[in-house]
């Protein structure tokens, strides 16, 4: 029987804190002078969330940055993302777990990150995360022009057209933390 060292067991428990590391710093000029997670720390607002989790907030940051977006923007789609699916990319949306209908009777169509209907696009385009994150953010630049006005919840809700408006707001401190900690850098948002 083989021993293993203890420093071989210390790289592979850091090893999904890396490919984090990198997936976010790969994904991050989004706030200037922004710093990389050290790849063998783990902020605790990131210790949190798992894998898939990190990479989806990750993802959504991009698509923010790569839209000229500023970093409040960015925690509201993260923010937006934990309130309807909790950072996960699920196939399936309301209909099939709970029988939710439309205002009009029709079963929803509600699928990935956002949760997003038919009418947001086609389905593979809803499922990636970088693209569903793309639809959001144009919806939400057309939607909500005055969204620096308004509180992080309202324009969230103005953007998913739902029924709560303040459905969003008990995750906006949880979205800020975890920008914060995927960038490395203060929002200057508090939380």
């Amino acid at each position: 029987m083989r021993r293993r060292r203890a420093g071989a067991i210390t790289a592979i428990s850091a090893f999904p804190v890396l490919v984090i590391a990198l997936i976010v710093a790969s994904a991050l000029g989004a706030f200037s002078g922004a710093h990389s997670l050290s790849p063998l720390s783990s902020p605790p607002a990131v210790a949190d969330y798992d894998q898939e989790q990190l990479e989806n907030a990750a993802s959504i940051m991009r698509a923010g940055h790569d839209l000229g977006l500023s970093a409040r923007d960015q925690a509201i789609g993260v923010m937006t993302a934990l309130g309807e699916s909790s950072l996960r990319n699920i196939d399936y949306g309301d209909w099939e777990t709970s029988g939710v209908t439309n205002p009009d009777g029709s079963r929803t169509t509600s699928i990935g990150l956002f949760q997003q209907q038919d009418a947001w696009g086609p389905r593979d385009a809803r499922l990636d995360p970088y693209t569903a994150a793309t639809l959001f953010y144009r919806a939400m630049i057309d939607r909500v022009p005055d969204r620096d006005a308004l509180e992080p919840t309202i324009v969230a809700h103005r953007t998913q057209i739902n029924q709560d408006p303040d459905h969003y707001a008990r995750y906006w401190p949880r979205a800020v933390a975890l920008i914060e900690a995927l960038s490395g850098a203060e929002s200057g948002l508090g939380s």
